[in-house]
């Protein structure tokens, strides 16, 4: 069973299209427990200092955080859900307002392939995720702009194959956007490297 654990954050929401099946698992990472009330989405944990949402959620599962702490409540709720047996992390209201906290989720991202794990950032239009060494594939539904960024000082033996740029075995370096704006084809598609991490863009369709 492919069981995911969501995480819904107190950023923007820009629609939680999720649907919970049997084995899954929703976080609340502080004022996310605001967005899945009003979703009517079933909460089976809240986590957080609760200071944007300014009150403590009356929940049997909850887990109060000190204010001062060294990680955000999302990258808490993340470790939580690892520690449950979770490797595949799909991430709500995470993105908007804060370009800080934005910027904590996509390293979420990098921190959980580089766990063997999987982790997908939504967006109002687009998905962020990370792969390492390892394969990323779209069948030929996809449409649209997908871009790459090497997350590490170097992304070795990139390759893409069935986009409109498709390269072989090439270096990306994260002080230069050579990997951003591709475009889908109507052809099954494959993007892999060989060593490194690498953010990848697309749109949010699903």
């Amino acid at each position: 069973m492919n069981r995911k654990c969501y995480i819904v954050g107190g950023g923007e929401n820009f629609g939680l299209t999720f649907k919970k099946e049997p084995g899954d698992y929703v976080i609340a990472a502080d004022a996310g427990y605001r967005h899945l009330e009003e979703a009517g989405i079933e909460v089976d944990m809240v986590v957080g200092d609760f200071d944007s949402l300014g009150t403590i959620p009356d929940h049997p599962n909850l887990v109060k955080l000190n204010p001062i702490k060294d990680v955000t409540d999302t990258w808490e709720a993340v470790r939580l859900g690892m520690e449950k047996g979770y490797s595949e992390f799909h991430l709500y209201a995470c993105t908007g307002g804060r370009i800080d906290h934005t910027m904590a989720n996509v390293q979420l991202l990098k921190y959980l392939a580089e766990k063997e794990s999987k982790g997908y950032l939504y967006d109002k239009e687009l998905v962020l995720t990370v792969i390492k060494d390892s394969s990323l594939s779209f069948d030929d539904t996809w449409k649209g702009y997908i871009s790459m960024f090497s997350l590490s000082d170097e992304s070795k033996g990139v390759t893409i194959q069935g986009l409109k740029y498709d390269v072989d075995n090439i270096l990306l370096d994260n002080s230069f956007s050579l990997g951003v704006s591709n475009e889908f084809t109507g052809n099954p598609s494959e993007i892999s490297v060989q060593e490194g991490c690498l953010l990848v863009v697309f749109p949010r369709i699903h």
